[in-house]
């Protein structure tokens, strides 16, 4: 194993989501490289610091004088000891609330960059050799049967072929310590992984595109499905794949 192939899998050999034989021979590397080494603690350091990271709101002194403003009190009146007691348990309450909606903000923006960040390790352990699929076929009708049994919901399969994307298969894989479905396709010689698993949402959530470690993932959620296309294709074309995607399952259900 090189250093390059190594740095590529040391996030998810910290994150222990490597197999076992991944998992030894990035260990094995490791041991005998002091770079890699020196790169496998510095990681590590980071995810103890981010682990014992404090996410804390101050509420602002303004929201105190807004409080207190709305309370009612008689003209000309000093307030009383009960009506400051009461805007400041008042203030509490608010803060608290205030408090909890940003470290809810917060919770949900790290659990988004956490799927993310396991999605685009999935991509990087499927480009190793052997690991791209589990079922070979560009036949949809082949590739989407092999699914059945092995998860919950089956994922849509939908031959692109004439749109310039080519089915080339499907195997299982794992994200948020879950069994899902991953298509598989490609344009020219660039693979995109189309990762769906089931959830509780039934609502449309457009498509949205983020990078991380240079790949374009494209993520959206229709029909109680979500989805998240990766590829090392640009933007452009990634989202042009999602389009003709989206378009091909409209009208399949459509019909």
């Amino acid at each position: 194993m090189t250093c390059d192939e190594a740095r590529i899998l040391l996030h998810a050999l910290l994150d222990n989501e490597l197999d076992a034989g991944n998992a030894r021979e990035v260990e094995a590397h490791v041991a005998s490289c002091p770079n890699c080494a020196a790169e496998l603690a510095a990681e590590r350091d980071m995810q103890r610091v981010l682990a014992d990271t404090e996410l804390r709101y101050t509420a602002p002194a303004s929201l105190r004088a807004r409080i207190e403003a709305s309370l009612p009190q008689a003209q000309h009146q000093q307030p009383t000891r009960r009506s400051m007691l009461r805007g400041f348990a008042m203030g509490s309450a608010v803060s608290a609330l205030a408090a909890s909606g940003v470290i809810a903000v917060v919770l949900r923006q790290d659990d988004q960059q956490r799927i993310l960040s396991e999605v685009v390790s999935a991509h990087l352990r499927s480009l190793q050799a052997g690991h791209l699929t589990d079922v070979v076929s560009t036949d949809q009708h082949t590739v989407k049967p092999w699914f059945n049994g092995k998860l919950d919901v089956a994922p849509p399969v939908i031959d692109l072929t004439a749109q310039g994307f080519t089915l080339v298969g499907g195997r299982l894989d794992y994200i948020d310590a879950r069994a899902i479905g991953a298509v598989v396709y490609k344009r020219r010689q660039h693979v995109i992984n189309l990762f769906v698993s089931q959830t509780s949402s039934t609502e449309h959530r457009p498509p949205r595109t983020q990078s991380m470690q240079g790949f374009n993932c494209r993520r959206w959620g229709d029909r109680g499905l979500n989805f998240w296309a990766v590829s090392d294709l640009g933007a452009d074309e990634l989202a042009e794949f999602v389009d003709k995607f989206e378009a091909a399952m409209k009208a399949n259900v459509e019909g």
